[in-house]
C-alpha cells in the first residue's frame, strides 16, 4: 500500500478505497484561522453540542490582524471565547501563521487533519493526511461527523540525487508545477519517496506540500523518517513521532521522476504559480520590492538560509524589503541565532508572525512594481496591488534579488549553513506562551461567548425549486480563482463574519457591476471555464453568491473545495457535457430548465441529464450534475446546514 492509502485506510468510515469512489474518513484534527473560523463557530454552535468530538481542535488568529477598527478585533474576541466555550485551542494573534505553528506544535505523523485553509496539507510534510476545505465541513468534523470525499488517485513522486548549493525545496515544487499546472493534481494525492528525501527537513518537505495545494491536490505527503524524528525531538514532541512509509512494493497511479542535482532556482511569473521560468533566464529583471515569510518558507531553516545571503551586504535603495516569520517560535530562534539581526542591519523591515502581504493585509507593493517573494501565490491583484506582477521564489533567491536589485540566481552564492538545533530548542521552551488550552468541560460550559456588532449569523440557503428560468449573471473563464470570486486583503477580510456586507464584493475585482446586477435580479446563474474556483478554501465564495441568490454554477469543471463548498450552501454545481457549450452562452442570457427533483432524487450513481434551454439564443444543451447520491441529498434539502436538520 501506498502511505496514503494506509493513513485513509486506517479511518475509513464508509466506502471503498479505489479512485472516484466517494469515501468517508474519521478527522483526528482541526484547524481554523479568523478568515473562515468566525464563520465555522458560528456554523458549530448551531449544532447544539456541548464541545467538540475531536481529538484535537485548534482556532488560529493570522490572517485579520490589522486592526483598523472594531471589527477584526471583535471577531478575535469571539474566537477566543467560543474556544473556551466548545474545548478548542486558541493561538492568540502574534503566535503566527496556523500552519507552521501546526506542524511545529500540534502535527503527528498517520493523523488526519482537515482545515479551514487550503494550504492545510502543508502538515503532510511531517507524514499526515492534512486536507483543505470549507469552514463548514470543518465545523462538522468538530462535530464528530466523519470528511466525505473522492478517493483520490496516488501519485508518486520518486526524488532522487541532492539539491545542488543555491537550489532550494521551493524550486522542487516549482519544478512540479511547471509540469504539472494548477490543474494537474485535481483528485490526487502526490505521495513522495526516494533517495531524496532523505536529504530534506521537514520545513523543506512542507514547503512542498505547501504549495501542492497550487496543484490542485487533494493532499500532498512524504514519509515519517528519522528526519521526521529529529524535527520532533527539537521541538519536545519526539513522543509522537513513529516511523511511517509506503511499502516497497506499492502501486502509484502514476510515477513523477525528479532529479535534484538536475533542478535550478526558479520563479513562478505574473500571474500563476504554474507559469514557472528558470531565474537565469529572468536575469536582469529590475526588483522593486522583496518580501520573505508567509506559510510557505518562513521557518527558521528559511530564514538562516537568506540571513546567510545577507551578510556583509545591505538592500539595494530602489528595492523595499520585510521578513515576517511564520511563528513566534521561528522569531525567537531567530533572534537567538543572530539571524534577526542581520535582517534588520540589511535594511529589511520586519513584519508580524502573520499571514500578512501573501493575503494583502499590508506591504503592498508600488504600482506596476516587480515584487519578488517566497509565497504561494500570485494571482493578480492578491498583493493589494492590481497591476503588480508578481514573483513566487526561494528563500536564497529572494535575499539575492533584494541585495542586487535584480532578479538573481543565488546559485554559488550561498554559504555554508548552520544546524539551527540549539536555537530552536531554546525557542520551543516557550512554544505554548501564546496557546490557550482548552478548559475542563466544567469550567467552559460556563464561558461566556462575546459577539461584537459585526457578527451576523450564517445565512441559511432555500430549497431548491423543481425548475428554473434564470439570467446569467457573469461569464468568466478558464482557472478563475476564489480570489477572483471574493477578494481578500485589508478592505473586504473585516467583513468575513458580515455575509451581507461582504456580498458586495464579489466578483468586484473583474466585474465592478456584478454585485448591482445580482440584486437587482434577485437570483441568477454564473457561467465558468475549467477548474473554477481554484485556489483559497474561502466559503465566502460560495456563501456570498448564495445570499445573492446564485442558483446554480455551471462551468466545464470545478476545483474541488469550492465544489464541495458550493454543495454545503445549496447552489447547483453543474458541468458542461460538450464544453463547446460554453461559447454558446453570454452574459444576460434567461436559461431554463425543470425537471430538477427527479435528478436530485434519483439514487443512481449516474443521474440522468438536465436538458436546458438557452431562451435568448432559442438553443438547446446538456448539463451533469456534478454531485453523487449523498450530495444530492444534500441539495434536495437546501445545503448541508438544512440538510444536518432534517435528519
Amino acid at each position: 500500500m501506498t502511505l496514503t492509502e494506509k493513513i485513509i485506510g486506517s479511518h475509513i468510515v464508509e466506502g471503498r478505497m479505489e479512485p472516484g469512489n466517494t469515501i468517508a474518513v474519521k478527522i483526528d484534527q482541526t484547524l481554523t484561522q479568523d478568515a473562515t473560523g468566525t464563520m465555522a463557530y458560528l456554523q458549530f454552535e448551531t449544532m447544539g453540542l456541548d464541545r467538540v468530538k475531536t481529538e484535537l481542535s485548534v482556532s488560529y488568529v493570522d490572517h485579520n490582524t490589522l486592526q483598523e477598527d472594531y471589527r477584526n478585533s471583535d471577531d478575535h474576541r469571539y474566537l477566543q471565547t467560543v474556544a473556551a466555550r466548545y474545548g478548542v485551542w486558541f493561538s492568540r494573534p502574534g503566535n503566527g501563521i496556523c500552519h507552521q505553528v501546526h506542524l511545529e506544535r500540534f502535527g503527528e505523523p498517520g493523523k488526519t487533519l482537515l482545515g479551514s485553509d487550503s494550504h492545510t496539507p502543508t502538515a503532510g510534510g511531517l507524514g499526515m493526511l492534512a486536507i483543505g476545505a470549507g469552514g463548514l465541513d470543518v465545523a462538522l468534523a468538530m462535530g464528530g461527523k466523519a470528511f466525505r470525499f473522492s478517493m483520490p488517485r496516488v501519485t508518486g513522486v520518486r526524488l532522487s540525487g541532492a539539491l545542488k548549493n543555491g537550489v532550494a525545496a521551493k524550486d522542487i515544487i516549482l519544478e512540479l508545477l511547471r509540469r504539472e499546472s494548477v490543474k494537474g493534481g485535481l483528485a490526487q494525492v502526490y505521495e513522495y519517496f526516494g533517495e531524496g528525501v532523505a536529504g530534506l527537513s521537514v520545513p523543506e518537505r512542507a514547503t512542498i506540500t505547501n504549495m501542492g495545494a497550487e496543484l490542485g491536490a487533494t493532499s500532498s505527503l512524504f514519509p515519517s523518517d528519522e528526519r521526521t524524528k529529529e524535527f520532533l525531538e527539537k521541538r519536545g514532541r519526539a513522543g509522537v513521532w513513529r516511523s511511517l512509509s509506503a511499502d516497497d512494493d506499492a502501486v502509484f497511479s502514476r510515477l513523477i521522476d525528479i532529479d535534484l542535482s538536475s533542478l535550478r532556482p526558479a520563479a513562478a511569473c505574473p500571474h500563476s504559480p504554474d507559469n514557472v521560468k528558470a531565474v537565469a533566464d529572468l536575469a536582469g529583471l529590475k526588483v522593486d520590492q522583496v518580501a520573505i515569510g508567509s506559510c510557505t518558507n518562513s521557518s527558521i531553516e528559511d530564514l538562516e538560509a537568506a540571513a546567510e545571503m545577507l551578510k556583509g551586504r545591505f538592500v539595494h535603495p530602489d528595492v523595499s524589503a520585510a521578513l515576517a516569520c511564520g511563528s513566534r517560535t521561528a522569531l525567537l530562534a531567530a533572534g537567538k541565532a543572530g539571524i534577526l539581526d542581520e535582517f534588520i542591519r540589511a535594511g529589511f523591515r520586519i513584519l508580524e508572525c502573520a499571514c500578512g502581504p501573501c493575503i494583502g493585509m499590508g506591504f503592498a507593493p508600488k504600482s506596476k512594481a516587480v515584487s519578488v517573494r517566497t509565497f504561494n501565490r500570485n494571482f493578480k491583484g492578491r498583493s493589494g496591488s492590481a497591476e503588480a506582477g508578481v514573483y513566487l521564489v526561494s528563500a536564497q533567491t529572494a535575499a539575492a534579488s533584494a541585495v542586487s536589485g535584480l532578479l538573481s540566481d543565488p546559485s554559488g552564492l550561498c554559504p555554508k549553513r548552520r544546524d539551527m538545533g540549539v536555537f530552536v530548542r531554546e525557542a520551543a521552551k516557550f512554544a505554548d506562551d501564546m496557546l490557550i488550552p482548552p478548559l475542563p468541560p466544567e469550567k467552559a460550559l460556563l464561558c461566556e461567548i462575546e459577539r461584537g456588532p459585526n457578527i451576523k449569523p450564517c445565512p441559511v440557503p432555500q430549497p431548491p425549486a423543481d425548475s428554473f428560468s434564470l439570467p446569467v449573471l457573469i461569464k468568466v473563464g478558464d482557472n478563475i480563482t476564489t480570489d477572483d470570486i471574493m477578494p481578500a486583503g485589508a478592505k473586504v477580510l473585516p467583513f468575513r463574519s458580515n455575509i451581507p456586507e461582504i456580498s458586495k464584493f464579489v466578483f468586484s475585482a473583474i466585474d465592478s457591476g456584478f454585485w448591482k446586477r445580482a440584486t437587482e435580479a434577485g437570483a441568477g446563474i454564473i457561467v465558468g471555464g475549467l477548474n473554477y474556483g481554484q485556489g483559497s478554501s474561502r466559503e465566502h465564495a460560495a456563501l456570498a453568491p448564495m445570499f445573492l441568490g446564485v442558483k446554480a454554477v455551471i462551468v466545464k469543471s470545478f476545483a474541488r473545495i469550492h465544489r464541495a463548498n458550493l454543495i454545503n450552501y445549496g447552489i447547483l454545481p453543474f458541468v458542461f457535457v460538450e464544453a463547446d457549450d460554453w461559447n454558446g452562452i453570454d452574459r444576460g442570457n434567461t436559461l431554463e430548465a425543470s425537471g430538477l427533483f427527479a435528478v436530485l432524487d434519483d439514487k443512481s450513481s449516474a443521474p440522468p441529464l438536465v436538458k436546458v434551454f438557452n431562451k435568448t439564443k432559442g438553443a438547446y444543451f446538456s448539463l451533469r450534475l456534478d454531485a453523487d447520491a449523498e450530495d444530492r441529498a444534500v441539495l434536495r434539502a437546501g445545503g448541508s446546514i438544512l440538510a444536518a436538520a432534517a435528519r
